[in-house]
């Protein structure tokens, strides 16, 4: 009895003495100490998010993956989870487990050191304010600072610190997005064998993660799943089938909801030119964009159909590789071909080399018949390539020629070659190649300017170039509005009529005869400008810009937004020899459907930070003249609906004070030039010009007469454009090489008799425009027919269509014609008249330039 009195009193003084130390070297230590109130209104360090206007995840930049929880968002097994491995007790000790550190400590004195001396408390003390040193010194102000927080925060809110900000391997920090990164679920989908493998994690995330050790993994989910049956969290039957679960982690980006990468990056640029990269990377900004998931898939698929139906026009240039090259074999003077067998092996290791972009996936060739192929793709599906997926493939042979069309397959694949096939909407598989042209679509608003889709290129993945921003490239006919525009801003009018002959004159700066040519090389003696435009004459575009001088006109095209340093200062202007981006061009062309004024382009119309609050409103300047203000309240339902259809008022955005865009052409040019461009695609005469019509013809098959355009087709067909619009959208497509060696060229093939069989010649009506056509078909399905209305000072009258005089007649040789209040002809046609007009102008070559 006097021992064990003895011996409490011992221990009592012991603890006494071991207190007061342990406090005196607290009050040593606590001016060192970190502050932990930080806890109380911490900001969590959030990637940034890129969103679609109809609010789908475009992407995610930032190292950092994490996605925040609430305690009511954590499902219960993976809380049972954590403490039954991390710290059992965590509800019941004061943030040090006193039980747990002397089992630690036994331990480490009799040399097992079995670790659990560290409660989620510590270890939440640990990751906010120290680091993973091991030392004395460090686990006692680890113990300090738990006390701490254990004083600051409740143990909910302790343990929601531990789950958000534990790392978890692969760039994931919490429970949130490690669920993302391992299962690409949200954490609440998770079964209990994936939130035992994720529990596990914290102990050693890189060497347990299911992605880099399966084994290592399972096994680690193991003991967790064993010691949630020894604390009650599960019962046997939970336990067996967790544990016999297989492991399903592989590695997940983020849960893109719609593809679009160089919109994504476009929006990133900004961001981090406007708010710097820390903050860019770390704030958890939302940023909304102007796209829409409807128009970007409908730019994405239109863009990508339209590059590989050019690639496959110019032919096939063969497999990516072959596991069995091709080897003959002389016996008896016949040939024979030696094949070993492909082994499973072989096929998928070379599968799962090979890349692949968009729709085209990467196959081996198994088999060849007759007249298809059998392929094999990865995770060892099997297919057939029937004929009508492998006949388009004639030889490649350059970029205007292609070889004879194929008779059977084997004149296009042979066994073990390793090629791209796609899968067509029937579950059909077709032969592709990647294709070495590129392309590019930019449509917008012409109110605002909002971005309303965009697509820099066929795969970003394969080239993060974007061409929508970053290439400038000759625009060739694209031009030709703005010549006009400001042919008419010097005494033109759309009936009036230069002469479409071919040109011929001294260059005296090279020393050579300068001769430009219509495309195709047609001429049409005198013309009316409407005609001119529609037709893409290039002879008379030159006879504009002559007659009212380089300087004048570039000083018009600046105001369109254009560089004038990207305007060469010479004539070849006017068959487009500037290099502008497609972006450049839409903008131009929104001048021309919004009625006169410039927009700027925008793409993101609002960032929110991590609570939600908006830190940045787009406040475009306004296509409208003049422009309401936010607090009009007598506004007309005309009015009304112009504000609804720029999306300039939301519930979720403020009204802002409406600015006005500048004016910079009348509302009279702009709808003359529009008029013109719509005869583009809608004129077409035989009666007075046989076989005439417009370039754009090929947009009848939208069915809408509310839309006007032009083609673009520069030298040597280096570049192919389309540029069109309504009343509500612009869209411009561009086709052609970054390679400048290669030209689009055209496609002619060898028929079966050994001759060349020309099927037309790349140009911008046949490369650029199906892919406007497929577009605007999905865009405008939503808008509204919205014609061309003229504006005031704008009359109509009947004119002759072949002098452009006034006319009484009503039959095929007259129509109605626009005009500027003041600019309308005077004289009447007549027989006497008409001779002269007609005689002044000729198809010949104008010999009297010369020199």
């Amino acid at each position: 009895m006097f021992l064990i009195k003895k011996l409490l009193k011992v221990s009592l003084i012991g603890f006494i003495l071991i207190s007061i130390a342990f406090y005196s070297l607290y009050l040593s230590m606590r001016s060192d100490l970190p502050s932990v109130d930080s806890l109380k209104d911490l900001h969590w360090q959030t990637p940034m998010q890129v969103y679609s206007r109809d609010g789908l995840l475009i992407s995610q930049f930032g190292e950092k993956k994490r996605i925040p929880l609430t305690f009511e968002q954590v499902p219960q097994q993976l809380i049972d989870a954590l403490l039954a491995t991390e710290d059992d007790r965590f509800y019941l000790h004061f943030g040090v487990d006193p039980i747990g550190m002397g089992r630690a400590i036994l331990g480490k004195l009799m040399g097992q050191d079995k670790g659990g001396a560290s409660t989620i408390t510590m270890q939440v003390a640990r990751n906010f304010f120290l680091t993973r040193e091991v030392t004395y010194t460090r686990k006692i102000r680890e113990i300090f600072l738990s006390f701490h927080i254990e004083n600051l925060l409740s143990k909910n809110e302790i343990l929601m610190l531990y789950i958000n900000k534990i790392e978890l391997g692969h760039r994931a920090f919490g429970f949130g997005a490690a669920a993302q990164v391992y299962y690409g679920k949200e954490i609440n989908e998770l079964t209990l064998a994936q939130i035992a493998v994720l529990a596990g994690l914290p102990k050693a995330p890189s060497t347990l993660n299911p992605i880099r050790s399966p084994q290592r993994a399972k096994a680690r989910r193991a003991v967790v799943l064993q010691r949630m049956l020894i604390s009650g969290y599960i019962t046997d039957q939970e336990y067996q089938h967790a544990k016999t679960a297989p492991i399903t982690g592989k590695k997940h980006g983020a849960e893109i909801e719609l593809n679009a990468p160089y919109v994504a990056e476009m929006a990133h640029q900004e961001v981090l030119k406007r708010y710097g990269k820390e903050k860019a990377y770390t704030e958890g900004y939302k940023v909304f964009t102007t796209v829409t998931a409807k128009l970007q898939t409908a730019a994405q698929q239109a863009l990508v159909n339209n590059l590989l139906n050019y690639d496959q026009r110019h032919g096939f240039r063969g497999p990516l590789n072959s596991l069995r090259p091709k080897q003959v074999k002389k016996t008896n003077k016949l040939s024979v071909q030696q094949a070993p067998l492909l082994t499973q092996d072989e096929i998928i290791t070379a599968l799962a080399q090979s890349n692949y972009y968009q729709m085209l996936v990467p196959a081996v060739v198994t088999a060849v018949a007759e007249k298809s192929v059998d392929i094999q793709l990865r995770n060892e599906v099997t297919a057939t390539i029937n004929w009508s997926g492998l006949a388009w493939a004639r030889p490649y042979i350059n970029d205007q020629k292609q070889g004879r069309p194929p008779k059977v397959a084997s004149d296009i694949l042979h066994y073990g070659d390793i090629i791209l096939v796609s899968k067509m909407p029937d579950s059909s598989y077709h032969l592709g190649q990647l294709p070495t042209a590129s392309a590019a679509i930019v449509s917008l608003s012409p109110d605002d300017g909002a971005i309303k889709a965009a697509v820099g290129g066929f795969s970003f993945k394969q080239s993060q170039f974007n061409r929508v921003t970053q290439a400038k490239r000759q625009v060739g006919s694209n031009i030709k509005p703005f010549i006009y525009s400001a042919a008419l801003e010097h005494g033109f009018t759309l009936a009036s009529l230069v002469n479409d002959a071919p040109i011929n004159q001294w260059d005296r700066s090279s020393g050579v005869v300068w001769r430009p040519r219509n495309s195709p090389e047609t001429y049409a003696g005198l013309l009316r400008v409407r005609l001119a435009l529609a037709q893409s004459k290039n002879v008379i575009a030159v006879r504009l810009l002559k007659s009212i001088g380089v300087n004048n006109t570039i000083k018009h095209l600046t105001a369109f937004g254009f560089n004038a340093n990207d305007l060469p200062r010479n004539e070849t202007l006017a068959l487009g020899s500037a290099s502008l981006t497609p972006l450049e061009v839409a903008t131009g062309f929104a001048t021309f459907a919004n009625g006169g004024f410039l927009i700027e382009p925008y793409l993101i119309e609002r960032i929110e930070n991590s609570d939600g609050e908006i830190i940045y409103q787009a406040n475009p300047a306004l296509a409208c003249d003049p422009c309401l203000q936010a607090n009009d309240l007598d506004k007309s339902e005309q009015e009304l609906n112009l504000l609804a259809s720029i999306n300039l008022f939301t519930e979720e955005t403020p009204a802002l004070a409406i600015k006005q865009a500048t004016r910079i052409i009348s509302p009279q040019n702009a709808f003359l030039i529009t008029q013109a461009l719509n005869s583009a695609i809608w004129d077409a005469d035989w009666s007075v010009k046989p076989g005439w019509q417009g370039t754009g013809w090929r947009a009848r098959t939208l069915k809408r007469r509310d839309i006007a355009g032009k083609t673009g087709t520069t030298n040597e067909a280096k570049d192919a454009w389309f540029s069109g619009f309504s009343r509500r959208l612009i869209t411009t497509s561009w086709i052609g090489f970054d390679d400048p060696r290669h030209i689009l060229g055209q496609t002619i093939y060898n028929n079966n008799l050994g001759k060349n069989q020309t099927t037309g010649k790349e140009f911008g009506a046949k490369s650029a425009q199906p892919a406007w056509i497929e577009f605007m078909r999905i865009a405008l399905a939503d808008i509204e027919v919205e014609a061309f209305e003229p504006p005031v000072d704008i009359v109509s009258v009947r004119i002759d269509k072949a002098t452009g005089k006034l006319t009484t007649k009503t039959d095929r040789t007259s129509q109605f014609e626009y005009f500027r209040l003041g600019h309308v002809p005077t004289d009447y046609v007549t027989a006497d008249n008409i001779s002269g007009i007609l005689s002044g102008g000729t198809q010949k070559e104008e010999e009297e330039e010369l020199f």
